[in-house]
């Protein structure tokens, strides 16, 4: 183990490809579920960054928690995983390209439907059962309205000059 000056534990390492327990232990610790960007699943397994085969060590540092199925697509689907000067880790996609990092989603309150209600009567919002019955009897869909709704920079879009028609 390497310490820092305050005596936190800063790296673990191993001297073979698998992963002890007390590693396992600090990585789950430090990751808490998969990394692969906007995957929430809790428990995952080691990946080494730098593979074993090409000398990889078996350190903290280089292994990262991945869950099964992001774990195969790094093996087997090309897509690659490397850590960047500041340390935080970059994922690609199979043709090279960076996979934006995702945040993570925020946290359930306790009671999610006594924060459901309570936010709703400060919008000023009456919940009943047929809520979420759609109200529509048939109609054409306006397009335009649907997209003013729908999209934040319609609105601006549709002021700028519109392009000669093809």
């Amino acid at each position: 183990m390497l310490h820092a000056r305050d005596g936190r534990v800063v790296e673990v390492a191993a001297r073979t490809r698998a992963i002890p327990p007390a590693l396992r232990r600090a990585l789950h610790h430090r990751d808490h579920g998969c990394r692969f960007p906007g995957c929430g699943v809790r428990f995952g397994q080691g990946h080494h960054i730098r593979h074993w085969a090409q000398g990889g060590p078996t350190t903290l540092s280089n292994l990262a928690l991945l869950c099964r199925r992001h774990h195969r697509a790094v093996h087997e689907e090309g897509y690659q995983l490397d850590r960047a000067p500041g340390g935080e880790l970059r994922f690609r996609r199979p043709d090279g390209e960076l996979l934006p990092e995702v945040p993570r989603p925020p946290e359930v309150p306790g009671d999610p439907v006594k924060t459901l209600r309570m936010q709703s009567d400060a919008a000023g919002l009456v919940l009943h059962a047929r809520i979420a019955m759609p109200g529509w009897l048939g109609e054409r869909l306006d397009v335009r309205y649907a997209i003013d709704v729908l999209h934040p920079l319609a609105r601006r879009a549709r002021a700028l000059p519109a392009a000669a028609p093809r």
